[in-house]
C-alpha cells in the first residue's frame, strides 16, 4: 500500500478545510433543526415567530401549537407556506406528544388562562421529553423567587423543568412595557396614576424585543441549563411613568397610593440585566421612546379594559 505524505502547508490546508466542512455540517444541522412555539396564537408567541423569521428559520421547520388552530388566520398563512400547525392543549397531555413530534427546541410560554399552572407547564415537559425534544424555553419571571402567589407557580415551574430531564433555559422576564401605553393613555385622562408602589423601580422591556432575545437562543447554541434576566436598558418607578407622560404629552399627571395587590406584594427592586443587547446585538427600546413613539395613543383617549 502507498503511503501518502503531505508537508506543513498541505497539513494546514487540511485542518482548515476539515474545519469549514465541520462548520457547514453543523450549520446545516441547526438548520434542519424543529423549533416548536406553544401558545403560538398569543402575542409573545407571534412576535417570537416574526424574529424567527427574521433570523432566516424557515416556516417548514417551525411547529407552531395552540388549543384552537382553525381560529387563527396568521398560523393558518404560515401553514401555508410550510409550518406545520397543530392542536395541543396543556389541559389535555394526551394531546401533546403528537402536537410536538419531530421538534428539537420548545418554548413554552407561561399560561394565563387560569387552573394549575404548574400541572399546565410540567405537563408539556413531560410530553416534549416523551416527543424526544432536546431543549426546552420556558418564559418564567424576573421575581420568581419572590414569596407571593404569582411567584411561586413559576418557582415551581422552573424546578419542574429542571428535573424533567430536558435541557432547559430558563427566561425570567420582567413584566413588558407595550403595557404602559394603555396604562398611561388612562392615566392621562383621569389626571392620576394609582401604584402600590411607587417608587419601586423596574426595568420593563418591549415584548418585541424580548421575542427578539427568545429567537436568539432558539437558534443558536450555547445557551442549554442556563438562566436569564430579560429586562429592559433602564430603571423606571410609577413616579417615573407619571412624569415622564407629563413630559411627552404636557397633561399633568399625580400619583395615587394604592393598597398593595396581594397575588404580587411587594416586589423588590428591579435591575438592568443587558442580556437582551448581548443576546441580539441591538440596545433595547426605553419606556421613554416607547411612550413617545406612542404619543397619539396616549392623549386618545382612555381605552377601554
Amino acid at each position: 500500500m502507498k503511503t501518502i505524505y503531505m508537508t506543513g502547508k498541505q497539513t494546514g490546508w487540511m485542518r482548515l478545510l476539515c474545519a469549514a466542512l465541520f462548520s457547514l455540517a453543523t450549520l446545516a444541522a441547526q438548520a434542519a433543526e424543529k423549533i416548536i412555539i406553544t401558545g403560538a396564537s398569543g402575542g409573545f408567541a407571534t412576535e417570537t415567530i416574526e424574529a424567527l423569521l427574521a433570523r432566516g428559520v424557515k416556516p417548514a421547520d417551525l411547529i407552531l401549537v395552540t388549543r384552537t388552530p382553525e381560529k387563527t388566520p396568521e398560523l393558518q398563512q404560515l401553514a401555508a407556506k410550510g409550518a406545520a400547525v397543530r392542536k395541543g392543549d396543556f389541559n389535555d397531555p394526551a394531546s401533546l406528544p403528537a402536537a410536538f413530534a419531530g421538534g428539537n427546541r420548545i418554548l413554552v410560554i407561561s399560561t394565563s388562562g387560569g387552573g394549575d399552572r404548574v400541572a399546565q407547564h410540567t405537563n408539556a415537559f413531560v410530553a416534549a421529553k416523551k416527543a424526544g425534544v432536546r431543549q426546552a424555553l420556558y418564559t418564567s419571571y424576573v421575581n420568581a423567587d419572590d414569596p407571593t402567589p404569582l411567584s411561586r407557580d413559576h418557582k415551581l415551574t422552573e424546578e419542574a423543568l429542571k428535573q424533567s430531564g430536558l435541557q432547559y433555559t430558563i427566561l425570567r422576564n420582567e413584566i413588558y412595557a407595550d403595557r404602559m401605553v394603555e396604562e398611561g393613555a388612562r392615566a392621562i385622562a383621569a389626571g392620576e396614576l394609582a401604584s402600590s408602589s411607587p417608587d419601586r423601580h423596574g426595568a420593563p422591556f418591549v415584548r418585541k424585543d424580548g421575542a427578539a432575545a427568545a429567537a436568539a437562543i432558539l437558534t443558536t447554541a450555547g445557551h442549554e441549563n442556563l438562566t436569564y434576566d430579560i429586562t429592559g436598558p433602564e430603571l423606571v418607578s410609577d413616579r417615573d411613568f407619571a412624569a415622564i407622560l407629563t413630559e411627552i404629552t404636557g397633561k399633568p399627571v399625580k400619583v395615587i397610593v394604592r393598597p398593595v395587590n396581594p397575588a404580587f406584594g411587594s416586589p423588590k427592586e428591579g435591575h438592568v440585566s443587558g442580556v437582551i443587547e448581548q443576546l441580539t446585538g441591538k440596545k433595547p427600546t426605553s419606556v421613554r421612546e416607547l411612550l413617545t413613539a406612542n404619543k397619539d395613543k396616549l392623549l386618545s383617549g382612555a381605552p377601554p379594559r
